[in-house]
């Protein structure tokens, strides 16, 4: 795990900015990159943890810390190891008296034995599903989903991104060994999460819930110096992945598990390269979605014209949703650069304006890049012809993919 550092000043990997007064420079920032109709909750500290190797046990050991509550959101709750691993730790916390309330994905859990979720409640485990299969409902019922990944412990302490609760974000021997990543936050913010899931929880199951759990979430004392910004919206997200972009001086980097975006975003890839940006997108290599990922590969070449750099992860799957723009600028959540994050799920991100967490997502990424196969243009333009016709096919039907 790695925790952000002390205040100072800011390496040439941070993207070469001024150093000034780090309040001036973190006010600076979020003028510049964030858009300030948005909240901002100070008082953060954050650590940036990669994969389940690092997430897992951190995770775990704040379910079995907790005093008060355990709010968990997950799109994945998956009766495997991982998942038997979970259950344990949150029924061991119900029966201490603590208030467990779990919301998993009916879809993406589907897996799993109804078995595994009775005996949860059995143990005092308040886990419900979002939006179960109903022949009486609307087909964007089924379309809908819930794709967050959130957990938050006491009001103070919380994890947001890519990993769900599965084998599959397991070490590699384990389980898949899937790559990702997860902010852990201690302050502010972690309230304003444990909101978010509050509005999920009411949304699915309505005044069921109402009295139940506290209206307002349970404040925290200030834990650091991070400036973060809790997004649900899911225009929101992608607009201010625009404004970032567009604000951009030095680096865009992006690792991206489903790529496939919209014109807005290709045109502002493509501007930001075309004054000198470097624009570097690390892609899945190998996806549990092999028909976005030919949608991906359709748009290889025009990036690569315009000067972006593409590289594709090899060592399992490739499931982060992760960008840092100038290392100062940063998104860890649930949102994926398509178009089933942009129009139907329900996503989570944080955004934040600090160098220092900022230098260390952009290490992160460029590490992922170094350890990923680089797309020469060239080569890629001599690939195998029914090669470029799936691709092409994928890409024409990426609305329904």
């Amino acid at each position: 795990m790695r925790e952000t550092g002390p205040a100072g000043e800011v390496p040439p990997e941070a993207g070469g900015l001024e150093v000034v007064a780090p309040e001036a420079e973190r006010l600076a920032l979020a003028r510049r990159y964030l858009d300030p109709q948005h909240a901002l909750w100070p008082g953060n500290r954050c650590q940036l943890l990669r994969d389940g190797v690092e997430a897992y046990p951190s995770m775990l050991e704040a379910i079995r810390s907790a005093r008060r509550f355990i709010r968990l959101e997950t799109y994945m709750f998956i009766d495997d190891a991982v998942g038997e691993l979970f259950g344990r730790a949150l029924a061991g916390a119900a029966e201490r008296g603590v208030r467990v309330t779990v919301l998993y994905d009916w879809l993406g859990s589907w897996v799993s034995g109804r078995s595994f979720f009775k005996s949860l409640r059995t143990r005092g485990v308040d886990i419900r599903p979002f939006k179960p299969f109903s022949l009486r409902g609307r087909l964007s019922r089924l379309i809908r989903r819930d794709h967050r990944k959130l957990l938050v412990v006491d009001g103070e302490v919380a994890f947001v991104g890519g990993v769900n609760i599965a084998s599959h974000w397991a070490p590699i021997g384990e389980g898949a060994g899937w790559r990702d990543d997860v902010l852990r936050i201690e302050g502010p913010a972690a309230a304003q999460l444990e909101r978010r899931f509050q509005a999920s929880w009411r949304m699915q199951w309505k005044d069921r819930l109402l009295g139940r759990l506290p209206m307002v979430p349970t404040p925290s004392r200030p834990r650091g110096e991070v400036r973060l910004c809790v997004l649900t919206s899911r225009r929101a997200i992608h607009a201010s992945y625009l404004r970032a972009i567009a604000a951009a001086r030095k680096s865009v980097l992006i690792s991206a598990a489903y790529f496939v975006p919209d014109r807005k975003m290709l045109a502002a890839l493509r501007e930001a390269a075309r004054r000198g940006v470097e624009v570097l997108l690390v892609m899945a290599g190998k996806s549990d979605h092999p028909e976005i990922q030919f949608a991906s590969r359709a748009l290889y070449e025009r990036l690569m014209s315009w000067g972006v750099k593409v590289h594709e992860w090899g060592h399992g799957v490739l499931h982060a949703k992760t960008a840092v723009v100038d290392g100062a600028w940063g998104t860890v959540g649930s949102f994926n650069l398509e178009r089933m994050s942009l129009r139907f799920n329900h996503e989570v991100n944080v955004f934040f304006a600090d160098p220092r967490i900022g230098r260390e997502l952009e290490r992160s990424v460029r590490l992922d890049a170094a350890c990923s196969r680089p797309i020469d243009l060239a080569r890629w333009r001599s690939r195998p012809w029914w090669t470029r016709m799936l691709e092409r096919v994928a890409h024409f039907f990426r609305r329904v993919l």
